[in-house]
């Protein structure tokens, strides 16, 4: 073999790695590895992550050094989780318990500051910037637990919530500590440091909380089509806020952070754009930010003395010690059991995220030393394995107690559920199958079904060629946010009796259709395709007219009728309301009479809902006009309707899509026939057709005002 070949492999592969080619391939190679390896031994992946990055950095295997491109993926790997530590922040949760967050944020704050301060000034010795930096890293805490009483069912528990909450407290007020701390080190803490450190932070906050959100709206609402640029302008906003903070005398990290906060109710969590956000971070940013964070870590300084091992052992014992103080406080002022202390222990003790946002930023300004830098990884490696031991064990013992969420809706409709879509229009696709994401019950383990149904004529086969290939094109979308859908084509005589087929077959607890075109003369004699369609099915069925982006709506009007609690669907549809609201970060206001305000009103509570809803008292429903006099332009309008025969029906019901359409032709708008007890033996076997064709009150009243007008006019 030619040498000079040789000579090249050998070049190639010297240490440390010169190719940014091969050193992305290793990155790769690592962040795919690391966790499928670690995870056998219940390591916590971040753990992983940065041991590896100690492994191949330079001052063990030296196959990789710190350069130009790591430090930009690590910058951006550290903006990234500040951004997502903000924008996975429940702030409907936190502004309901927000006092009781408040109390559990500045205890869970100050206790680990208060001690952590002594035990690194007096008995570790470093210096004032030094002992507070260090010590407002212990009152960080990232919720790496939270997935564990996620599985247990008792995430609305009252402890789990205020932890939550008093997460957006401390890091803020860390963050904001964080920036006096670096002007302190550099000799700024004067009056004109605090003058203009207030006046940066009012308008930094101005731009961030009262200019970016009316221009993403605007940008989401303009752009609605090109889902790639919604990414872009995402990223462009995160790096514009953390540049914006870095001009403001203010960290970047705490930049991406308000970015986060700002776009929250922006972005819903089971949306695509919230999809790419997280699977893009998740499975690259972050991880080489987690890598290059080993990559600093010198392990030489444990073998020099034990200097190293004795800052790990006193910053662990003390973080888990002010954690525990906190914890404790907070079970004494709002009198919660033992259980509920361990709870909140187990969420807010583990350091991860922010702490090593806060370390790395003192590392770089040179405030801290490579001891605390050091012990920091053995804080997060023990504190995130204590964190999940004792959430887990707490969490047992608040179901054991009785405390689970309770769950009040129908099982049946809920834990079983299965939406089935019927796509007459692909014009109607995409947002149908939006609101599909958004409404569905994530636990259930049916995916929603897309059907296209097909006349049965001299073109069915070609037809039905050409109805999976656009099937298929809703699969593609679907990607986009990890949905999951069935796809079904059918041919059928009459396109409502296809719908009530499908329906059957796959055992259907939903029907999401597009709001029907304007009805021909022949359709208003025989009978319309959606008054076919509620005839012959049971099930709870939405109809939606989606113009207007999520993003464009500012609050949701829910018009219940009276009597609409007594309907078997009611608990569906109101969960399928509440789960719409929450995931939009949108108002709820409730229109009805008292004795639906009081059924609404008890089941939102025992569903410990965070969303924010109110009620308006209407009792003119012979006259559903009035009822315009509450809804806005920016409003997402839901109106509940009912069967013919059903319990809340009412004769005024009558052509409700067509004179609903009209009055609230400017607004978003989702029609609900709540599902209805299975009809008698008698009408499950009268003939399909004739279901179908009847003609239908509101055909006898149209032909009446016909037959009138035509008097009229002899």
């Amino acid at each position: 073999m030619d040498k000079g070949f040789i000579e090249h492999i050998k070049h190639a592969f010297e240490t440390p790695f010169t190719s940014s080619v091969l050193i992305f391939a290793l990155i790769l190679f690592i962040i795919l590895l690391s966790p499928i390896l670690l995870r056998k031994i219940r390591i916590p992946g971040i753990i992983g992550l940065i041991l590896s990055g100690v492994l191949i950095g330079p001052h063990a295997l030296n196959i990789l050094e710190r350069n130009s491109a790591v430090d930009l993926f690590s910058t951006i790997g550290l903006l990234y989780i500040m951004f997502i530590a903000g924008l996975e922040l429940d702030l409907n949760e936190f502004r309901k318990t927000r006092h009781k967050s408040g109390t559990f944020g500045f205890y869970t704050f100050i206790i680990p500051a208060l001690i952590g301060y002594p035990v690194c000034y007096y008995i570790l010795g470093y210096d004032i910037s030094a002992s507070i930096m260090i010590s407002s890293m212990f009152a960080t805490h990232t919720l790496v637990s939270y997935p564990v009483v996620n599985s247990y069912g008792i995430t609305k528990n009252e402890a789990v919530a205020i932890t939550v909450g008093g997460t957006i407290l401390t890091d803020t007020a860390v963050l904001i500590a964080l920036a006096v701390i670096i002007g302190s080190s550099q000799g700024q803490l004067d009056q004109q440091f605090w003058l203009r450190l207030c006046l940066s932070f009012a308008v930094f906050l101005l731009i961030m909380f009262g200019v970016i959100p009316r221009i993403a709206k605007w940008f989401f609402q303009k752009v609605e089509g090109e889902r790639t640029s919604h990414y872009i302008f995402v990223l462009f906003v995160v790096f514009f806020a953390a540049f914006l903070a870095e001009v403001c005398s203010l960290e970047p990290i705490i930049g991406a952070f308000m970015a986060g906060l700002a776009l929250n109710k922006l972005i819903p969590h089971s949306s695509a754009l919230m999809n790419r956000i997280e699977f893009i971070g998740n499975s690259l940013f972050i991880p080489f930010f987690l890598i290059s964070v080993g990559m600093v870590v010198d392990i030489n300084v444990v073998f020099n003395g034990p200097a190293t091992l004795y800052v790990a052992g006193a910053l662990t014992i003390t973080a888990l010690a002010g954690k525990y103080i906190a914890a404790w406080l907070t079970r004494v002022t709002f009198n919660y059991t033992n259980a509920q202390q361990q709870l909140i222990f187990g969420l807010s003790s583990a350091h991860a995220a922010a702490t090593l946002a806060v370390i790395m930023v003192g590392y770089q300004y040179e405030i801290i030393d490579e001891n605390v830098l050091n012990g920091t990884i053995v804080v997060i490696l023990v504190t995130c394995v204590v964190a999940t031991l004792v959430t887990e064990g707490a969490s047992k013992k608040v179901v054991l107690a009785g405390s689970q969420d309770e769950i009040i809706e129908e099982p049946n409709q809920l834990a079983d559920e299965h939406i089935l879509i019927p796509i007459a229009n692909l014009n109607n696709m995409e947002p149908l199958l939006d609101m599909a994401t958004l409404i569905r019950n994530k636990k259930s383990p049916h995916q929603p079904t897309i059907l296209s149904v097909v006349p049965n004529n001299e073109m069915a086969e070609a037809n039905l060629k050409t109805a999976r290939k656009n099937l298929d094109s809703i699969v593609k979308y679907a990607s986009g946010s990890e949905t999951e859908v069935n796809i079904m084509a059918t041919i059928d005589y009459n396109i409502a009796g296809g719908i009530s087929r499908a329906s059957r077959e796959i055992l259907a607890t939903c029907i999401l259709i597009g709001w029907p075109s304007k009805a021909s003369i022949i359709e208003k004699l025989v009978g319309e395709k959606t008054e076919s369609i509620l005839n012959l099915t049971d099930v709870s069925l939405f109809m939606c007219r989606l113009e207007k982006p999520f993003v464009s709506q500012k609050r949701i009007i829910l018009l219940v009728p009276p009597m609409a609690e007594a309907e078997k669907g009611f608990h569906y549809w109101l969960n399928k309301v509440s789960r719409l609201t929450q995931e939009l970060s949108l108002p709820l206001l409730c229109v009805c009479n008292s004795r639906s305000q009081s059924a609404i009103d008890q089941y939102l509570l025992k569903s410990k809902t965070s969303i924010n809803f109110q009620f308006e008292l209407y009792k003119e429903w012979d006259s559903l006009q009035g009822l315009s006099e509450y809804v806005k332009p920016d409003d997402f309008v839901v109106f509940v309707s009912a069967r013919v025969g059903d319990v809340s029906y009412d004769h005024d019901f009558d052509g409700v899509p067509r004179r609903v359409g009209k009055v609230y032709e400017n607004n978003n708008l989702m029609l609900v026939f709540p599902s209805r007890r299975k009809k008698s033996m008698i009408v499950d076997l009268t003939d399909i057709h004739q279901i179908s064709y009847s003609p239908s009150r509101e055909t006898v009243g149209y032909l009446g005002r016909k037959f009138g007008d035509i008097l009229k006019k002899e």
